[in-house]
């Protein structure tokens, strides 16, 4: 979870392509330069583990961007993602925004 954050916030999306379950994986990562990330709260795990097949991440990622001539727009994403694991490596599957 937390490379794939790092690699919204650097920009690569062929990072997020490769950690993206092939079931689910779009075609492509239309990022927005002018998003910048600015934290994340891991606030719960399920699973996950070494012997585990599959794990859930409930987190919380913060944002700013352009809003035009008077400032920066602000949020935060809430998403419970899950992943699997598939040939050793940890992939994105889905996620539910709260």
């Amino acid at each position: 979870m937390r490379s794939r954050y790092t690699a919204f916030a650097t920009g690569d999306d062929a990072y997020l392509l490769r950690t993206w379950h092939p079931r689910t994986r779009p075609t492509r990562v239309d990022l927005d330069p002018g998003t910048r990330w600015t934290g994340l709260t891991v606030l719960r795990t399920e699973s996950g583990g070494p012997g585990d097949e599959d794990g859930v991440v409930e987190f919380v990622a913060r944002w700013t961007e352009p809003s035009g001539p008077a400032g920066r727009g602000r949020g935060e994403l809430h998403e419970v993602s899950r992943f699997a694991r598939r040939a050793g490596r940890w992939l994105y599957v889905d996620g539910d925004h709260g």
